[in-house]
């Protein structure tokens, strides 16, 4: 089965391979399956399909994609949203926004902590690595699972990622 990032990095390395040709189109991934991709030209939003033996997986992905995270999370406030990626699959879903705050790594760390915590999350791993902050953990009972992590500043902007994922792979 697929998972989460197994689909993104696919599908990403399809945009890639697309990318100076057409806004639209089919690619066939390195496992034999069928990748059809839309990008428009107006939002630069893009969507992919890859039909699969197990149903179609989908994934959309810009800066306007409405963002849905699952109950008791929030953006960390003042975040700005630079891009959202929302998939779906036959065995789950995920999403993974990438954002700015102009926070500390450590406030933006603490305030998914709190969060996750108070949802019912496990905190897996805590980790710090020069400049960069990774917090994951998973829910027991529905295997929903969730990762932030922190990077770089620039021009006082902390730059991040969130991701959940929740079925087989979540």
């Amino acid at each position: 089965m697929r998972n989460l990032i197994t689909f993104i990095l696919t599908g990403a390395s399809a945009l890639l391979a697309a990318c100076g040709s057409e806004q639209s189109g089919t690619v066939t991934t390195s496992d034999g399956e069928t990748a059809e991709y839309r990008i428009d030209e107006a939002s630069g939003e893009t969507t992919m399909t890859i039909k699969t033996p197990d149903g179609d997986a989908t994934m959309r992905s810009g800066q306007s994609v409405p963002i849905s995270l699952p109950d008791g999370f929030s953006l960390f406030p003042g975040s700005t949203v630079v891009t959202n990626t929302v998939v779906n699959q036959p065995d789950g879903a995920g999403t993974m926004v990438t954002f700015e705050a102009g926070a500390k790594a450590a406030a933006i760390i603490a305030h998914f902590k709190a969060q996750a915590e108070k949802a019912g999350y496990a905190i897996e791993l805590e980790a710090t690595m020069n400049e960069t902050m990774m917090l994951s953990g998973k829910r027991a009972g529905d295997g929903a699972s969730f990762m932030v992590s922190t990077g770089a500043v620039v021009d006082g902007k902390t730059s991040g990622q969130l991701v959940f994922g929740k079925g087989a792979g979540g």
